[in-house]
């Protein structure tokens, strides 16, 4: 990828503001993995790391009450909405406190009261959701965003074609984001995909859509401003496609072998936390202030992962809440 170039007129404060945050993702990510190698999650970890800049320069244009749903890489997303690093911690090791008591796990992360409907662990399932979200939305006549970040291989599966289309036909308030990594699962998307790629086949269903390079923070955040702007103007759906890349496995216990040792190097040479620091640098920000965004994440993620492993399991009593019971089948159901 290129090197991002500086604009006049940087505003420092924003980009200070993303530089922050794209770290305090990354650190969470990292004790994420290590609470994996330590054997305290249930189920698989995705990390994030590489993709911080799309999280962040997506959900710093939406507004604390728009909706946002996920894909199973969605703890920057989460974080990125606003959750709080240490309930979704405890989320992911299963524990009270957690964003879902605990319940949900890494690829069901949620938290309504930031208007993150959650991760989902079936793919391409919450462009679905975020379509319904959105005619909800314009049911109610509410100037809200519904916006829907999923990866590429999600574009070969049904409710991407379905969701978009939906979108499209009643003009609503959503806005799709592929994070496009290059990857489905251990597959080279481009291997399984026909065409000229995910824009195009938005455009041909009359969506709006614009290719940005996702390690590019800069270029997200003025796509998704553009385009949430256009959204609440009510000019319907729109698409960003960011290209990006991921730094680690599919998952945590992937070691990722089908990719090339040089392949691998070359991207974390353009990785987006390094990029929008060389941006700052070149701008005048001191490097010590830019060392100290790294700092702090990382003692406030050690802090969360040590409160993750000390906080209480659920009591056995919340198995039975938030489960419906709509009685003996046998009585009802015929």
């Amino acid at each position: 990828m290129p090197a991002t170039q500086v604009p006049r007129n940087l505003d420092i404060d924003r980009l200070l503001s993303h530089h922050r945050l794209m770290w305090r993702i990354r650190a969470f990510e990292e004790a994420a993995l290590q609470a994996n190698t330590e054997k305290l999650v249930l189920g698989a970890i995705h990390p994030s790391i590489g993709q911080e800049a799309i999280a962040v320069g997506v959900c710093c244009n939406l507004n604390r009450d728009d909706i946002l749903s996920s894909t199973h890489r969605g703890h920057g997303h989460t974080l990125a909405k606003g959750a709080d690093a240490t309930a979704m911690m405890r989320e992911l090791l299963g524990r009270e406190g957690g964003t879902s008591h605990g319940k949900g796990g890494s690829m069901h992360i949620a938290d309504f009261e930031v208007g993150m409907l959650g991760a989902n662990g079936v793919v391409a399932a919450n462009i679905h959701i975020t379509a319904g979200a959105a005619h909800a939305i314009r049911l109610r006549g509410e100037n809200r965003v519904a916006c829907s970040i999923f990866g590429d291989g999600a574009i070969n599966r049904g409710p991407f074609l379905e969701g978009l289309n939906w979108a499209k036909v009643f003009e609503l308030p959503a806005l799709f984001v592929c994070e496009d990594n290059g990857f489905a699962s251990t597959t080279r998307t481009a291997a399984m995909t026909g065409g000229p790629g995910p824009a195009a086949r938005a455009e041909a269903l009359g969506v709006p859509a614009v290719e940005v390079d996702g390690n590019d923070v800069m270029a997200v955040d003025e796509a998704a401003r553009e385009a949430v702007a256009a959204i609440r103007a009510g000019g319907g759906p729109r698409f960003i496609v960011a290209k990006t890349y991921r730094l680690t496995g599919h998952t945590a216990a992937d070691a990722a072998p089908y990719r090339p040792k040089d392949e691998v190097d070359e991207a974390w040479r353009h990785e987006p936390i390094a990029r929008l620091a060389q941006v700052l640098a070149d701008a005048g920000v001191k490097g010590a202030v830019l060392a100290g965004h790294e700092r702090d994440a990382r003692e406030e993620m050690d802090a969360v992962y040590a409160d993750a492993k000390a906080a209480p399991w659920p009591p056995l009593s919340r198995g039975y809440e938030d489960v419906q019971d709509a009685g003996d089948p046998r009585q009802g159901a015929f």
